[in-house]
This record gives C-alpha cells, sequence and structure tokens, in this order.
C-alpha cells in the first residue's frame, strides 16, 4: 500500500466508501491501495462478503450511521445512485465527516448550494467525482489552453459514445455529459449563458438515449456535447479548436496519441479562408492511472484543509449546467417536433422574398433576408449575409460581407456592419453608431486575416455615435450611451458611458434604469447579480 503524498508524512486520513457497485467498486479499489479504506457500507450482504474477502483488514456494514458512528472514518465517500447524493452528503456534513460524492453533486441546484453552505459552515471538503478533470491529460491540455498555446479559443466539440452501460435511473445525459461539461466549463473559464438540448428517446419513451448539449458562452465561445448509448463502439474524444492550434484528447487512443496538436491555420487569400494543414504534434505526459490522483487530491485536501480542484461550486456550476439541459429537452417534448420542413418551393427559389428592399439599395447574390424586414434607401446587403426576419435597416446601412443578424433588429441611419460582427436578436443601432473589425488597421498593411469578432447579444442597445472596438461582447439588454467608446467586454443589463466606457448603473430589459433594489419601478422586473456575468432575472421576487 502507498499513502498519498502528504506534507505531514502522517497517515492518510481513514475513509469510508458507501455503495460499491458499477464505479464504487474501483473506489475501494483504490482508496485501500491508498491505506486510507477503513470500512464499506452496501445495503447487499452478498457483496459484502465478497469484499471482506478480497480486503480482511477492512470492516463492513450495512447501515449508513455505523459510518457516522466511527471516530476513525474522517472521510466518506458517495457512490451511490444520484437521487440519493443529497441525502448520504448532507449526514455526512451533519456529523463532521469530509465528503467525496460521485458525479452529480446532487439534482437541484437548492440541494446543491445547501452543502456548499453546510461544507463551510462545518469547515469540511466538499468534492464532486469529476475524474476527467484529474486525467493528465486533460491537466496538460488545460495547461496549454490557459498559457495561450492554442490561442482564443473559439469552439469545443466532446463526444461520448458507446453501446451500454444502459441506465433506468437517469437518462444519457446525466449519465455520460457531466464530465464533458466540467472539462469545457474548466477549459473556458466561464459559465454559458444560453444552454440548448436536443435529444431522442428510443428504448423508453421518457428516458433518452440520445443528447445534444449546445453551450454559448459570453466570450463568444461555443461548445456541444453529443452523448449515447445507442453507439456501434466506443468514442470518449474531445476536439480544442483554437485561433493557433487545434488539440485532440481521444481517451480511447494508446497513451501516446491521446493527445495530439494540430498546428493548422486559416490563411486568407483574395478575401477566402484557406485551410493550412500541418503534422500533429505529440507531447510527453506521464502516465498514470486518472482515479489514484483524483483519490489522492481528496484525501490530500482533507490532511491538509484545502479546497479540492472539483468542489461543491464547481459541481453547482456543472449541476446548472445540466438542469437547464434538462429543462431544455423538456421544453422540446413538451411542445412536440420542433424542426422545420423543406419547403415546396424549387431549389432555385430566392432566400430574400416576404420582405421589403427600397429600389435604391443594394442586396448581393447569397444574401438571406427574413419575412418583414425592411431595408431602406441606399442600404448595401454584401455576399454572405443573413439577415432575420422583422428587422428595419435603416438609411445608408452597409452590412457585410458574412455578417449574421437576428431577428427583430433596429439598425438606424449610416451605420456600417462589418465581417466578424454578429448581432443577436432584438439589438438597436443608433444613428451613426461605428463597429471596428481591425484592432490597428494601416492602409498600407492588409490585415483581414486579423480580424477580431464582434458579439452584440440580444436586446442589447448601442446609442448613436458610440464606438464598439473590435474583440469584445456586449452583454444581453446591456445599454451603451451615446458616443461611449467600448474596449472591453460588457456585462448583461450594463448602462455603460464615457470613453472609454465604464459601467454607471443598471438597466431592465425594459430599457428603464434600475435602482439600488435592482427592481424596474416601470414594468416591476426583479433582478440578482450575477458576478462575471451581470444581471440576471430574479424570478422569485418577480414572481413570473
Amino acid at each position: 500500500m502507498t499513502a498519498p503524498h502528504t506534507s505531514s508524512g502522517e497517515p492518510p486520513p481513514g475513509v469510508a466508501v458507501i455503495g460499491t457497485g458499477y464505479w464504487g467498486k474501483n473506489l475501494v479499489r483504490v482508496h485501500h491501495k491508498l491505506g486510507a479504506l477503513r470500512l464499506i457500507c452496501d445495503k447487499d450482504e452478498t457483496v459484502l462478503a465478497q469484499f471482506k474477502e478480497q480486503y480482511p483488514d477492512v470492516g463492513v456494514c450495512i447501515a449508513v450511521k455505523d459510518v457516522l458512528e466511527r471516530e476513525d472514518i474522517h472521510a466518506v465517500v458517495i457512490a451511490t445512485p444520484a437521487e440519493t447524493h443529497f441525502a448520504l452528503a448532507q449526514e455526512a456534513l451533519l456529523a463532521g465527516k469530509h465528503v467525496y460524492v460521485e458525479k452529480p453533486l446532487a439534482l437541484d441546484h437548492k440541494e446543491a448550494e445547501k452543502l456548499i453552505a453546510l461544507s463551510d459552515e462545518k469547515v469540511r471538503v466538499l468534492m464532486v467525482g469529476h475524474l476527467l478533470q484529474y486525467h493528465p491529460v486533460f491537466m496538460e491540455l488545460k495547461r496549454l489552453a490557459q498559457e495561450g498555446e492554442l490561442g482564443r479559443i473559439n469552439y469545443v466539440y466532446s463526444h461520448r459514445l458507446n453501446l451500454g452501460k444502459i441506465r433506468r435511473e437517469e437518462n444519457i445525459l446525466w449519465s455520460f455529459a457531466p464530465h464533458d461539461i466540467s472539462m469545457i466549463l474548466s477549459l473556458a473559464g466561464e459559465v454559458p449563458d444560453r444552454v440548448l438540448a436536443t435529444g431522442g428517446y428510443y428504448l423508453h419513451s421518457r428516458i433518452a438515449d440520445v443528447t445534444t448539449t449546445h453551450l454559448e458562452f459570453a466570450s463568444g465561445m461555443r461548445a456541444h456535447i453529443f452523448v449515447s448509448w445507442l453507439h456501434p463502439f466506443k468514442v470518449q474524444q474531445m476536439v480544442v479548436v483554437g485561433d493557433r492550434k487545434m488539440a485532440v484528447f481521444d481517451d480511447t487512443r494508446p497513451w501516446s496519441d491521446k493527445l495530439l496538436l494540430y498546428p493548422h491555420e486559416i490563411r486568407w487569400q483574395d478575401h477566402l479562408p484557406v485551410p493550412a494543414k500541418a503534422d500533429p504534434e505529440r507531447l510527453e505526459i506521464p502516465e498514470s492511472e486518472p482515479l489514484l490522483s483524483e483519490c489522492e487530491h481528496f484525501l490530500s485536501c482533507v490532511a491538509k484543509g484545502q479546497t479540492p480542484t472539483t468542489d461543491g461550486r464547481e459541481g453547482l456550476q456543472v449541476l446548472r449546467v445540466l438542469n437547464a439541459a434538462q429543462r431544455s429537452l423538456d421544453d422540446q417534448r413538451s411542445k412536440g417536433e420542433t424542426t422545420l420542413p423543406l419547403t415546396d418551393s424549387p431549389l432555385d427559389a430566392p432566400a430574400t422574398t416576404g420582405h421589403f428592399v427600397h429600389p435604391s439599395a443594394v442586396v448581393d447574390e447569397n444574401v438571406s433576408i427574413g419575412a418583414g424586414t425592411k431595408i431602406w434607401h441606399f442600404g448595401h446587403i454584401l455576399n454572405g449575409s443573413v439577415i432575420g426576419k422583422d428587422c428595419n435597416i435603416g438609411q445608408n446601412v452597409v452590412i457585410g460581407p458574412d455578417v449574421v443578424i437576428g431577428k427583430g433588429c433596429k439598425i438606424q441611419n449610416n451605420v456600417s456592419v462589418y465581417k466578424g460582427v454578429t448581432l443577436e436578436d432584438d439589438v438597436f443601432c443608433g444613428p451613426s453608431m461605428v463597429f471596428t473589425n481591425v484592432f490597428n488597421p494601416r492602409a498600407h498593411i492588409k490585415r483581414m486575416d486579423e480580424l477580431r469578432p464582434t458579439l452584440v447579444r440580444q436586446g442589447a442597445t448601442l446609442g448613436a455615435n458610440s464606438t464598439i472596438v473590435c474583440g469584445v461582447a456586449i452583454g444581453r439588454y446591456a445599454f451603451v450611451g451615446a458616443g461611449a467608446v467600448v474596449t472591453k467586454n460588457v456585462l448583461d443589463h450594463a448602462l455603460m458611458a464615457g470613453n472609454p466606457a465604464r459601467r454607471i448603473g443598471w438597466v431592465c430589459a425594459c430599457g428603464e434604469k434600475l435602482v439600488e433594489d435592482l427592481a424596474c419601478s416601470v414594468c416591476g422586473a426583479a433582478y440578482r447579480e450575477e458576478g462575471a456575468k451581470g444581471l440576471a432575472r430574479d424570478e422569485e421576487r418577480t414572481g413570473d
């Protein structure tokens, strides 16, 4: 047996494992290897007898109270069905034990918040078993991302597929996706502000067997997670697409090939993107068992009173994403089929019907304009641009090329929406406001390959003569005052003014400035602050 590496050199904390099923038996094995295992708790006496024969130096019991009453048990490892996690973790914390709980931390975010508050009150470690955060290959990938080796991360996609193990106590989203969500949030360094999930129900009418979850972040990063237990072979792969390098973490490949870096580039020639491929790079990463590293980390945190990498708060972030994805799945099912049918129009029919274009305006080929949109005098919509329905594009407005504008947007006179700018739904651009897309332009130097994207989120207002310097994201329902110069990301609902712009208050979705209690005196909406994101609607105070 080996002991965890602690500065004191003392024996490891005593550990009890509750639940010895599919994954619990591995936690038993590793904690025994580390010399920490004192007790195994399970409801099945036959299973306990087998463990007693395998580990004669370890005690066994059926009742959880027998675990919590023992003074030599300092920490409890919970590997039971997800619906029991909250109750067992709460009991263990109340008994003064440190707690490691397999994913997910709980099924409801309020339960997770209670566990976090209880662990803080009792000054006990609360750790969630997001195993892949302790995989040496992912830890190297995370280091590369944090140190800028990959450049700006634009997109992450993760596939976790297999044939079985098929569960009936939880769907594939809750069974497979938590690890991927945990890794993606760790790479992003932020939580998503939009979550969309779709699912397929083939073996059971209420239990999804296949799900795809899409995440959108305020920084502009996107991610999707594809999980299934109805797949012909095993796939455990994460692809990270940066603007300098692309990384592939494939856990099914031999150790030397688990992480490959591709220094591919996209070069611009004659205003067209041209891929330049390169051979993959391999990294020397010391091989070790992720579960061993995870358990050593837990025991070390218990011994030293440190905060785990995947503590309760990290587990809560993952849980919020899972719950949002589940609500999206449920909403999809309650509303029925939401896919759009193909029209009966010929394939060569123009995509620009049902809108108004003034005779003096110019619309290039390969442009899509939504129904109800109006384009007024002397406008120019360049090739490859997409404009949603019910927009109002004012006089002398130039859009494109390759710009995406959501529905319900209003762009006032004399505005140019350049390549790299994206407007979500219901964005207001005041008269003569300015977007840029290159940070340090020179007339004699071509720099379109250095374009910095700008994202304006849903409902935001950009006042007359304001300037948005490229490479920033404007938060949902933010309000940029007239003449302001924005050089940094803007939080949701922030009221911005000045040069450079700074936040001088908060605004409601209806456009009214909020008072100190963050309640709107006009429409009655109430808000709460959410740290780096800005404001979020407070459903409880609003009464919706």
